[in-house]
């Protein structure tokens, strides 16, 4: 993933120390129900769609940022599937981020799949039944973003039973 610009210049400040740092990911369906998926650049595998969102942009906006600057498929989010604190991550270069992450099901409106920009080797649109080899984060979106039932998934550490909720 590239780093934009508002972090290369926030780590001139705080050196490696660790960022909280928003993030979204699309999981991108067609009307046939096929998810897009792109083969990363950095590790080779495929994965759902995502990236940071600019200071300023809501995170819908950035979703559909996103989507388009990596596959070229205009898409517009459907619902929010789930937030989620992710566990911190080590850099090659020793910068440490970890990302709250926002995924948005969206519905493909328009656009040819193809790779866009310097992150993706490959894109394409997967049936469900067919995904390609994949880490436990794309498939739990996907699982979740293809759930009809409208409800948001979170996880909590906290027993809200307990509070009387």
């Amino acid at each position: 993933m590239a780093t934009p610009e508002f972090i290369r210049r926030l780590r001139a400040g705080v050196g490696r120390q660790l960022l909280f740092l928003p993030g979204v990911t699309a999981v991108v369906l067609d009307d046939a129900d096929r998810v897009l998926l792109g083969r990363r650049a950095d590790n080779g595998l495929w994965s759902v769609i995502g990236g940071i969102p600019e200071p300023g942009e809501q995170p819908a906006d950035a979703v559909v940022r996103e989507v388009h600057e990596e596959t070229a498929v205009h898409a517009v989010p459907e619902r929010l599937v789930l937030v989620q604190t992710l566990a911190p991550v080590r850099y090659p270069n020793g910068d440490v981020c970890q990302f709250v992450d926002m995924t948005f099901r969206c519905r493909a409106v328009g656009g040819e799949a193809r790779v866009n920009d310097e992150e993706s080797l490959e894109v394409g649109w997967f049936a469900p039944d067919a995904l390609p080899p994949m880490e436990e984060f794309a498939l739990t979106r996907i699982e979740r973003a293809r759930e009809d039932d409208g409800t948001t998934w979170f996880e909590t550490t906290t027993d809200v039973r307990s509070m009387g909720v």
